[in-house]
């Protein structure tokens, strides 16, 4: 949407009123009504945070590859990183830089500031801008979202990992590999397929882990699938305020709309259901395939990651299909699927007695 609506404003086109406010609400609700600079600062954001990766992928591969094959390969994977595309020029992922701090950290940087969205990050430096000249101002309720929920995934992920591989895929590392392949392991899956570790010698439990971390996601208005870090912290906040006895749901001191915990509830849901039921007609079709298998590639074709155990060349025509729709679906969204489909408004203003049924 942002490149098309590039093409066009370069093109001296103009763009309607409707359309130039489904580019702004891509990215975040309250983006700012100036709409020309957020498309050129979206770009120029994107490019000043791919090129600072480029510079220091470079200065990481330089060490074990000539000049020119270290430039042309710090470039494909800054932006691969950077826009959560997961692909690699190497036939090991990035396996045989398990150790190299400085390819592990900048893959994650760009994984992470590409998973945040750019109104997030914009937000951020504008708080960091206004503290420097001590001036005040807060930042939004979606930003704090974004930012608890992406900081609770990579530290309970790096937790979790850690203690479910330590005599597992990390026995026999050294001790700086351990902490960068489980810091690796768990910010990757939340879209960006790269990897240090052999997946297929990590135990059900960790896969499992990196199920739900890959269905998560990124975050709304990012390069990154998934169901979305707000969404999963409307529903976390949404039961913790039933726990708790509360009618409305609160966070940072707000309450969140009706409205938004409907919609969270119904992307999980629809996220379920096409998940379950891809992975039921790739089971079908692939009568030897064991379910793990056929669950991590089918919530890593949602989640835009492109993670595998290694069954996807083995796969049938229809199994491929499926999952390329998945992947269409994951990245639009099933929500906003549901909604090109649907009826935009239900026919005649009426609503029938209510009548309660017994839930749980």
């Amino acid at each position: 949407m942002t490149f098309s609506t590039m093409v066009l404003l370069v093109a001296g086109r103009s763009i309607g009123i409707r359309d130039r406010i489904l580019v702004q609400e891509g990215f975040h609700p309250g983006s700012p009504r100036d709409f020309r600079s957020l498309i050129r600062n979206v770009f120029i954001f994107t490019f000043s945070i791919e090129f600072i990766g480029f510079i220091l992928l470079f200065l990481g591969f330089a060490a074990s590859h000539p000049l020119s094959r270290a430039a042309a390969s710090a470039f494909f994977h800054s932006v691969s990183a950077f826009c959560n595309a997961g692909f690699s020029v190497y036939s090991d992922s990035l396996m045989s830089f398990r150790g190299n701090i400085l390819v592990n950290l900048t893959v994650i940087g760009l994984v992470v500031l590409g998973g945040l969205g750019f109104l997030v990050i914009q937000e951020v430096l504008k708080v960091v801008r206004a503290a420097l000249k001590k001036e005040k101002t807060r930042l939004s309720l979606h930003t704090k979202l974004v930012l608890l929920a992406t900081l609770f995934l990579i530290a309970g992920g790096f937790l979790l990992f850690f203690f479910l591989e330590a005599r597992g895929s990390l026995d026999g590392l050294t001790g700086k590999e351990k902490i960068l392949a489980c810091l690796f392991q768990v910010v990757t899956p939340r879209t960006a397929g790269f990897n240090t570790l052999d997946l297929t010698s990590l135990g059900t439990a960790t896969v499992m882990l990196m199920m739900m971390l890959m269905f998560i996601g990124a975050s709304p208005g990012s390069t990154g699938g998934g169901v979305k870090t707000s969404t999963f912290g409307v529903i976390l906040a949404f039961i913790r305020s039933r726990i708790a006895g509360r009618d409305s749901v609160h966070l940072f001191y707000r309450n969140v709309p009706a409205e938004n915990i409907t919609r969270a509830f119904s992307v999980v849901l629809l996220a379920l259901s096409l998940i379950f039921v891809v992975s039921f007609v790739v089971l079908l079709n692939q009568p030897g395939t064991q379910m793990r298998e056929v669950v991590f590639e089918v919530v890593s074709a949602f989640g835009t990651v492109g993670l595998s155990l290694g069954i996807t060349p083995e796969l049938s025509p229809l199994s491929k299909l499926m999952l390329i729709l998945t992947m269409y679906a994951g990245r639009v969204g099933p929500l906003t699927l549901l909604y090109a489909f649907s009826r935009r408004r239900a026919a005649g203003k009426f609503e029938y007695v209510e009548e309660n049924v017994m839930i749980g």
